[in-house]
Formats: structure tokens, sequence, C-alpha cells
């Protein structure tokens, strides 16, 4: 078996695969992210994420930041729109003690005042970072835009403003709230068998209370597109065209990923790529993508050019989503785009960290995961008219977003 899936007594829920090799990689996977923030409360769970490392009940922040560190590890964390994640990556020899550090963290912080002022100005040093990066900042305020209202419809960072308002108490209502043993995944890959795994992770994890979200998630509105234009005085032109997408648990969110990777995947011979960089020379950068989320999806395309280029990049880029969506692949065209993707995942699979991360968000969202081989199944099977249902579906009705 690829995976060994268990559940804690206190509902935590964990995942091991083992493989060769001397290095170790483990992840908690809470879900909770910035869909789970009352309107008070924009930007505290990013905010949770960076308090994490400030210090425990039994280690000083410097202490946290060393542990692993001093061993030639890493431990790090991230927050996205449904989740947070701290995973660490150490020899095999000392996963234990990565497994440690993480519980520790996770459940055992202080958040002290001052450390926790200090670690404002380093969040906004971000939000300035991220303000400067137009190609970055588009994404957030089409998001804003084609969730507004909802729980999806603000970004993850926050705002500058709120942010001073925060202290300690807040983090701790919120992870009480939100940082549940029911909503938890332990995640691991190692050259260690399954028996090790569950053990470590009861002894570290299995000791807690177990805990209930008493959060809600509620799905956006319907959307009507929408077409905006936001003059910021850059250099280039960014644009994004896109619109809502199947969610998490949608049969339809394979084809949709294989549809979004023939059009503007990470290959040069992505039909965006080849029609706007190589034929016509009018973008340096032009990509697609899809993120779902539990209740609903984005898909999106993404290109920067001279000011005086986007529109016939804007008028390219419709006549490839029309034949997508008229005009079904051949037999050879979808054979190739197949056997593209596939070795495109089989490729990321080696990295053993990413495959970790992956199969603890899955078994939080699904409870269960593919095998590699049950995916790359599901692809063959894909058919040509599949595609073009869900291009028809989708790609008429897209929104636009454009910085000028």
């Amino acid at each position: 078996m690829e995976f060994h899936t268990y559940t804690l007594p206190n509902g935590i829920r964990g995942i091991h695969r083992q493989v060769h090799g001397s290095v170790a990689h483990c992840a908690l996977v809470i879900g909770a992210g910035s869909r789970d923030e009352l309107p008070s409360e924009y930007g505290l769970a990013h905010f949770t994420e960076h308090a994490f490392f400030k210090g425990t009940e039994r280690r000083r922040a410097w202490q946290v930041n060393c542990r692993l560190e001093n061993l030639g590890g890493e431990l790090n964390a991230f927050t996205t729109k449904e989740d947070t994640t701290i995973h660490a990556t150490t020899l095999r020899g000392d996963f234990a003690k990565a497994a440690e550090l993480i519980a520790d963290i996770a459940f055992h912080s202080t958040f002290p005042d001052r450390e926790m002022e200090r670690e404002k100005e380093v969040i906004v040093d971000e939000i300035n970072t991220y303000k400067d990066s137009p190609a970055d900042l588009i994404y957030d305020t089409f998001e804003d835009l084609l969730f507004e209202g909802s729980q999806l419809g603000h970004n993850i960072l926050g705002r500058k403003v709120a942010l001073a308002r925060y202290d300690g108490e807040a983090i701790r209502a919120f992870t009480r709230r939100m940082h549940t043993t029911d909503r938890m995944v332990f995640s691991s890959i190692g050259n260690f068998s399954p028996r090790v795994a569950e053990a470590v992770a009861a002894r570290y994890f299995g000791g807690e209370a177990s805990t209930l979200c008493r959060g809600e998630r509620v799905a956006p509105a319907p959307c009507t597109p929408f077409e905006k234009s936001i003059a910021r005085h850059t250099h280039q032109t960014h644009c994004i065209i896109g619109c809502r997408a199947y969610d998490i648990a949608d049969e339809r969110r394979l084809p949709l990923a294989l549809l979004v990777n023939i059009l503007g995947g990470p290959s040069a011979n992505s039909l965006l790529n080849m029609v706007i960089r190589e034929r016509h020379g009018l973008s340096y950068n032009i990509e697609a993508s899809y993120t779902p989320y539990g209740d609903t999806g984005i898909v999106a395309i993404y290109f920067s050019s001279e000011h005086a280029n986007a529109p016939q990049c804007i008028e390219l880029i419709e006549e490839q989503l029309h034949k997508l969506r008229t005009t079904p692949l051949s037999p050879r065209q979808l054979s190739m785009a197949k056997k593209q993707f596939i070795a495109q995942l089989a490729i990321s699979s080696e990295s053993n960290e990413s495959y970790m991360l992956s199969a603890g968000k899955s078994l939080l969202c699904h409870d269960e995961v593919d095998t590699m081989e049950q995916v790359y199944a599901k692809i063959r099977a894909l058919t040509a008219s599949q595609l073009t249902e869900v291009a028809e579906e989708l790609f008429s009705k897209m929104s636009r977003l454009i910085y000028r």
C-alpha cells in the first residue's frame, strides 16, 4: 500500500508513506485559513502562523527557530485561504524531534506581547513587498472581486490598520475556535515504517484534548462576470482573465486541470505560450492556473505586456478559449496532452516534500488519498468531449481585470 492512514483518539488523522532515503518530511495541516476569519479578524490566520514561531511554554523564540536548524533541518509554515500548514524537513533520525517541535508550537505557543509587536513590523514589510509586485497583487484583487461579499473575498495578509489591533488573546480566541483536532492531519514521509510514524504521532499529538471546530463556511453567492481596469501606473499592463470554477470534490476538477495545463501550463508548448510569446512575441510571461476550494474554485489566465500589446494579447487569448469551447481535441492532441500531464505529475511526485504536503491536504479534504497510479488512470480515461464541455461551461463567462 502506498499510504498508511490512521486516526488518533482525539480525532487527529495521520498519513505516512515509507520511501528510501536519508531525509524525512512531516507537516501538521490545519483546516483553518483566511476564509475562516470573522470580519474583525482579517489577516489573523496569517498572523497566527507567524506567531507560532515566537515561543512556547518550554521554548523561547530563538530555541524554536534553532531546534531543527542546528541539526541541519528546516522548519517553516504557510497560510492559504483554507488551511495553515507547519512543516519540517530533517534527517531520518531526527523525525521524532521534528514532530515534537511541531506539536509544541501548534498546541503550546504563548504568543508573548513583545514578540507579537516585533512580528507585526515583519508582516507590514511583507505587505509592502507584496504591494510592490503587481504580478502578485493582481491575483488578490481579482479574487477579491470574484468572491466579493463572501468569506473568500479578502486577501490573506490583511491590512496594516487591522494588524495593529491584534494581540495574543486575539490569536488564542482564533485558535480555540478553528485550530481543532477534528480539522488536523499529521502527514509524514521517510524511510521508516508506518508503525514508527504512528507511534511518534501518538506520542506527541495524541495527548492533546479532543476539540471540535466552531467555525462555519458559507459558499459564496453567484457572481456576475465583470470587466474592470485599475490605473496603477505600472511599466507594463498586467491582466487576469478568469472565472469561478469547480470545487475540490467535483469530478470535473480533473478534466479542468488537464485543460488548464494544455492552455497555459508550465511547458513551453502550452497553447498560450506558443501563440502569444513564441509566434507573436507579445509577452514574456503568460500562464494559466486552477485553484480549487472546498465549495468553489478559480481558473485564471495571467499575462503582462507592453501597454500597446495588451489588446492583441486579450484578443488572441479569447481566440484560444473559443477554439477549446467549440473544437474537440483530436485523438493525437489528446493523447499527447495526457502523456505530458502524467509525466509532469510523476516528476513533481519525486519531490517527497511536495508529495507529503499534497497527501496531507488530500486526507484533510477528502478523508482519503488516491495513489499516483489511480490518478494516472483517471487522466487516461478522460475524453475530448469532457474537455470541450468543461471549456464551454467555464470559458464562456470569463471576467477581466487590468492593471495599467
